[in-house]
Parts: C-alpha cells; sequence; structure tokens
C-alpha cells in the first residue's frame, strides 16, 4: 500500500515520497551510496551505582561534548518495586536513580540530577530532554496538570519555566501548554520547537529566551482543533487534525520540520513557518500506540538519513530523506541487547552513533555504533548483533 499526499508546489520543489508500510512486500532499498550499518554495542552503559536503576526512560539527547543525557520516570510506582525504596526497606536492592542522567562515550555515568527544587515545578510525568545550542536542557511532561516546560544548565542549575502547571487552556492558549512531549530547536532563529503534544494538537514555537509564543500550527497547517475525532482506523481518509499525542518536530538545516504524528501512523513535513508540504505514511496498519514515535537525523550536513523509532513495532527504521523511501529497519522485541521493548526515543552524536531509551517495561538505554555505509538486502535486519 502506498499513499502520499503533496501540496502541489510543495510537493514538487521540495520532496518526491515514497510511502511503505509494514505488510508490503519488497526489498531493502539502497540510497545509491550505501546505506548506515550498526552494531548494538550490548557493554554500554556501564552499571550504575548505588544500586541505581531507571525507570520508564523517556527521553534522550547528545550535547556538544558528545556526552548522552536520558531523562526517566524514577518516581512513583518504581519505589514500591524496589525493596530498599520501601519504608522500612525490604531488601537491599534498589533505589531508584536520580531523573536526569548524564553519560560519556565510554559508558561511564559522568552527572546527575533533576527532581523538585526550589523555583520551579517538576513535572508530574517527565517527558523528553533535549539539549540545545548553549548545552542548557530543556525537558516537558505529560502529566495531567503539565502545561509548562523547563530550562536547566548542564550542572542542573535551573534556569527558566515557560508556562504554569494546570493551566492549560487548549491548543489556542498563548501562554501555557498541553502536556508537551519533546522541544527542538533552531538556533540561528533563537526558536523552540514544541511537540504539544499529550493534551494539545499542534506544534508551538516559542522564543528560546523568553518563551513568548511566536507561531502554531496543526496538521497540514490548519488550525488546530481539539475536538476529539476517535481513533485511527486504516484506510480511513487521514485526519485533518493532529491526534494525540503530537510526539515529535524536529527542524532540519534546510528549513523544514518533521512532525511525528503519532497515532496517525504518519510523519507530517512543514517549512518553519507552519506551511505544509507533505505526508508520509508508516505501517498505516498499526493501532493503539502508533508508529512515528521519535525521529533523529543523520550528522552529515545534507541530514540524509532519517532515523525513525517505532516503539509499537520494536524498531527503528532507517530512512532516506529525499524520497521517504524506508530502506531498511532494525531491532526486534525482547529485553536483550539490541532489542527493543517500546523504542521511545532516538537521538545520534557526532560520531553518527545511534541511542535510543525505552518507556514501558523498557526502561533503559542503548548504544548503536556506527558502522558506515554499506549494502543492506534485508527490509528488517533484526538484532544487529556485533560481527566478530
Amino acid at each position: 500500500m502506498i499513499r502520499t499526499r503533496n501540496l502541489p508546489a510543495a510537493g514538487k520543489t521540495l520532496l518526491a515520497l515514497a510511502v511503505l508500510s509494514v505488510g508490503c512486500a519488497g526489498q531493502a532499498q539502497d540510497s545509491g551510496d550505501g546505506v548506515p550499518m550498526f552494531e548494538v554495542d550490548p557493554l554500554w552503559p556501564k552499571p550504575l551505582p548505588n544500586h541505581w536503576v531507571l525507570g520508564s526512560a523517556i527521553g534522550v539527547t547528545v550535547d556538544s561534548q558528545d556526552h548522552i543525557w536520558i531523562v526517566h520516570r524514577g518516581n512513583g510506582n518504581l519505589r514500591t518495586e524496589l525493596g530498599a525504596s520501601t519504608d522500612p526497606p525490604t531488601g537491599e536492592c534498589c533505589l531508584p536513580a536520580p531523573n536526569v542522567l548524564e553519560f560519556d562515550q565510554e559508558g561511564n555515568l559522568v552527572g546527575f540530577w533533576g527532581g523538585p527544587g526550589d523555583g520551579y515545578d517538576w513535572p508530574q510525568s517527565n517527558h523528553g530532554i533535549t539539549v540545545d545550542h548553549m548545552d542548557n536542557l530543556w525537558i516537558g511532561g505529560n502529566g495531567r496538570d503539565d502545561a509548562h516546560i523547563l530550562k536547566f544548565a548542564r550542572d542542573g542549575t535551573f534556569l527558566a519555566q515557560f508556562g504554569r502547571p494546570g493551566q492549560n487552556d487548549g491548543s489556542h492558549d498563548r501562554e501555557d501548554f498541553g502536556r508537551v512531549a519533546k522541544i527542538a530547536f533552531d538556533a540561528d532563529a533563537n526558536e523552540a520547537y514544541i511537540a504539544d503534544g499529550y493534551g494539545n494538537r499542534r506544534i508551538a514555537v516559542i522564543d528560546m529566551d523568553t518563551g513568548e509564543l511566536k507561531r502554531y500550527w496543526g496538521a497540514y497547517g490548519n488550525e488546530p482543533d481539539d475536538t476529539d475525532i476517535g481513533p485511527y482506523t486504516p484506510g480511513e481518509e487521514p485526519a485533518q487534525q493532529f491526534r494525540t499525542p503530537v510526539h515529535c518536530a524536529e527542524p532540519t538545516n534546510d528549513g523544514l520540520v518533521y512532525v511525528c504524528d503519532r497515532p496517525n501512523d504518519r510523519i507530517q513535513v512543514f517549512r518553519k513557518d507552519g506551511t505544509y508540504v507533505s505526508e508520509v505514511f508508516i505501517a498505516t496498519e498499526t493501532l493503539g500506540d502508533g508508529s512515528t514515535w521519535d525521529i533523529a537525523f543523520s550528522k552529515d550536513p545534507e541530514q540524509k538519513f532519517i532515523y525513525l523509532a517505532d516503539g509499537k513495532n520494536m524498531k527503528v527504521y532507517i530512512i532516506l530523506r529525499e524520497t521517504m523511501e524506508i530502506l531498511t529497519s532494525f531491532g526486534d522485541g525482547g529485553r536483550q541487547p539490541g532489542q527493543f521493548f517500546a523504542v521511545h526515543s532516538i537521538a545520534t552524536d557526532s560520531k553518527g552513533n545511534i541511542y535510543t531509551t525505552e518507556t514501558y517495561e523498557g526502561k533503559r538505554v542503548q548504544k548503536f555504533v556506527y558502522k558506515g555505509l554499506g549494502p543492506v538486502t534485508a527490509d528488517n535486519q533484526g538484532v544487529v548483533w556485533p560481527r566478530r
């Protein structure tokens, strides 16, 4: 099944789209110069100290030093599962790790902080972490009252809060947000792109210093409408609004923004002013959580490849950005290295390595080492285990 939808002019000038679904038979594609190759590093990261364990790992990002940051949910239900966290303790192990963890390239834990503090409102359910061009960390939240964004220095110093908990007034609110999934940045314009998100149905763009809302839009560039349109049904006409959650909004070097409309099994592409360009549907039979969870780009200046995390189908797609063809994918459901249980977030470092985090019962971070370009003959490579 192949489906495309373009604005006539934009589609001809900016993107040629090809859409593949999970049910399609066919051969893996080649980009001409080869396809990015990866192997999981089963020894990364190193064990955490202090009997610490992770809860649902809900965000990952890489800073200018190639340090890897994750945010996870170490409170709530996780505490009741750990003997050392109960009162009185029922065993020696374990304890929830701090919410924000920093790793170096070798997998050493080199920093940690996070959680409630003076002067800001820690999210009820933290969601997503992204580093900006100043190496500041931004965190959203998808709890019921999470209508705000937090900004911290890399040492955990609180810098700013935009929005107020419990104050969201829908997708046209100019002061507050609606359960933000993720934040991304356009450094040259000093703008933050908000996937807003679990409550609202919009992409919001704010000034990175003041938090002032500059513009926002819904699916196809439409004015957002928060009317519940019901669940996604395969084969239906494409929804004219985003379904929640709107899970990512990633700007590129060439002036486009790629949006994860997760339950609609699609990526929509816009110009940075909100003008709709095109869309591509991925694994269109996927119900429930949907197939388009998070996006990272390859590190070449052209950002030739998209890496798409699909938490429902437990894999990462490698997509040629120019045509939006799926070249191949890797991963499989499971708990061993190289497998996934709800792969939620994805990021790349300067060397081209991929990092993923897993939510629900996954509760971990993994590293996939970039091995250069090469031929790929399988639609899905399965577990990309190190070669001997």
